[in-house]
């Protein structure tokens, strides 16, 4: 595996590309080639040792355990969730649990809890697997890179125990020190169910197969050459798919490949076609079978998670409408909504959430101290509102049944707080350009002011608005603004969900768009409403939309302790 010993290469080979530093390598003798593998195999064996020591210790959760050992039992049970991370390093941690009888019935609820005998530890000897892995490799990475047996015993050496430098202060002169002793901390992250054991073995693998297949580069298009580039792609995918944060690695593995590629094509005794060869091989295990086997662990994430689950809410109502159990699989329910419906309104956009209301107002200094209104991405009571035509109450049991048609004059009243969604002129607490929507009025009695046009993106005058299928804006209809959501948390006053606007730019069809998605009505017949379920491609890029919207969500929390790179080598607070 090392390719300690390099051999010549034979006549059939193409012509050799010529490369610093495996051409000053040199063949080693059978007592270094010993040494070699005495040497790694100790390092392996200490590796071993210190992840798996004690590893059922202690037996409750411990720190993110909490989150990712949930999503493994989400996985055994088929139930859908949303995660800001690609699936695979979650996948893996669910499939050790099931195969070492684990059956997702825990509820990982908080630090602390006591696992009692369920049986976790086979998650546990899963991260404490790969988290061995990470020392080995790092010992051949090394040795490719310099050939020096002290280099790579030490690096192997830093990953297995570590060393701690520190700056000391002491009458205002600073003296670096090196305290003899261990760091334990990438001993401890590999004892846990964690992603991040999983994540630092994919990629000091694929930088493995990196190194592993630039010393075989004088035997371009042999076997052990194909196995290493494959190898590297592969593991690249893997990085990739257990945290975004993988793209870095593939970043370093681009850099190296393009100086590769260039250093073959400046070498004037290569022949066109051969550095075409090169070229041509590089795009097929670098790019094509990572693209390939990165979607392929998303096909599986998709078809396992089949069951609806607590993260429906931020996916779309054609892409919840293919998990079993969510209120759009085979659905049931009114075709048309009629007034006195109850229903529930769902953003449009990629990542659009319902409408929301709750009885909290908006705080002193933040526009009309009236309810709020926001965004919210999970399903709950406070998303459901009662549709009424604008100049008088619409009870369910009204005499006749009447549907709700483009262009009408609606109003929303909040089915828990009985207040109608309202809007005036007053600025919103973050868009400062749009106007402040609002809950007001009492047992659904308000004012003008609450009175909205429903406008559908296509369709003709008075078509009837459809259950899940119409798409359609809410438009002022004093103010001539249209009802608008976007990405933008509110502070904790709103409890950090999104903000909903009025803006007075009806034009913007990204932001302005709804459609109904719950729609009750007792006094009409339930039919199955036919969903356009999307394709295995349109949920894929729906998925990663909604991820990268959640990634650019996460806020730093307050009130911890949090530091800056430049602080982390003279461990400065």
């Amino acid at each position: 595996m090392t390719n300690i010993k390099h051999s010549n290469s034979n006549a059939k080979t193409s012509k050799p590309v010529k490369d610093e530093y495996v051409s000053s390598a040199i063949p080693l003798s059978s007592q270094f080639h010993l040494q070699w593998w005495l040497c790694f195999s100790f390092i392996t064996v200490l590796a071993f040792a210190t992840r798996f020591y004690k590893i059922a210790e202690p037996n409750h959760v411990c720190w993110d355990e909490t989150h990712f050992g949930k999503m493994a039992s989400w996985y055994i049970n088929h139930t859908f969730f949303f995660d800001v991370h690609p699936p695979l390093g979650k996948m893996l941690i669910a499939f050790a649990g099931h195969l070492t009888g684990y059956n997702g019935t825990f509820a990982f609820n908080k630090p602390g809890d006591s696992y009692g005998d369920y049986p976790i530890l086979g998650m546990r000897i899963f991260c404490a697997a790969l988290g061995t892995m990470i020392v080995p490799c790092s010992f051949v990475i090394v040795w490719n890179l310099s050939r020096s047996l002290a280099a790579s015993i030490m690096a192997s050496t830093l990953l297995l125990f570590g060393m701690v430098f520190f700056i000391e202060n002491s009458f205002e002169i600073f003296f670096f020190a090196v305290v003899d002793e261990t760091d334990i901390g990438m001993i401890i992250l590999s004892q846990y169910i964690l992603l991040d054991p999983v994540l630092m073995c994919f990629i000091i693998c694929s930088t493995m197969g990196m190194t592993m297949f630039h010393s075989y580069g004088d035997r371009s298009f042999q076997t052990p050459w194909w196995f290493w580039l494959g190898w590297t792609g592969f593991f690249l995918a893997c990085a990739m798919s257990v945290k975004f944060v993988g793209l870095f690695v593939v970043l370093l593995v681009g850099i190296f490949t393009i100086n590769d590629l260039w250093n073959i094509y400046g070498d004037l005794n290569n022949s066109i076609p051969l550095v075409m060869k090169h070229f041509l091989a590089r795009v097929l295990c670098l790019i094509v079978i990572p693209i390939i086997v990165y979607m392929t662990f998303f096909w599986c994430h998709l078809t396992i998670l089949n069951q609806s689950g607590s993260g429906d809410g931020f996916y779309s109502s054609a892409f919840q409408s293919t998990l079993k159990g969510n209120s759009l699989y085979n659905a049931s329910m009114p075709q048309f909504v009629a007034y006195g419906a109850t229903v529930t309104i769902k953003n449009h956009r990629t990542g659009g959430a319902y409408l929301h209301s709750h009885w909290h107002l908006y705080p002193e200094g933040v526009g009309a101290r009236q309810q709020q209104v926001t965004t919210y991405s999970h399903k709950d009571d406070n998303n459901k509102w009662r549709v009424k035509k604008y100049n008088e109450e619409s009870a369910e049991n009204a005499e006749p049944i009447e549907y709700v048609r483009n262009g009408d004059l609606i109003r929303l009243e909040h089915v828990v707080t009985e207040r109608n969604l309202h809007s005036h002129n007053e600025m919103a607490p973050i868009t400062k350009k749009h106007f402040q929507v609002t809950c007001y009025g009492e047992k659904g009695v308000g004012d003008a002011n609450d009175v909205f046009r429903i406008e559908f993106e296509t369709g003709d005058t008075k078509q009837r608005l459809e259950a899940v299928k119409t798409r359609f804006k809410l438009v002022h209809y004093l103010m001539n603004c249209a009802i608008h959501s976007h990405n933008k948390q509110l502070p904790k006053w709103a409890f950090e969900q999104l903000e909903v606007t009025c803006t007075p730019n009806v034009f913007d069809t990204k932001n302005t768009l709804w459609n109904v998605e719950d729609n009750h009505f007792a006094r009409l017949p339930n039919v199955s409403v036919e969903v356009y379920a999307p394709t295995f491609f349109d949920k894929f890029f729906e998925s990663h939309a909604v991820m990268l919207q959640g990634n650019s969500g996460l806020k730093p929390k307050e009130g911890e302790i949090t530091s800056r790179p430049w602080q982390w080598p003279i461990n400065y607070r």
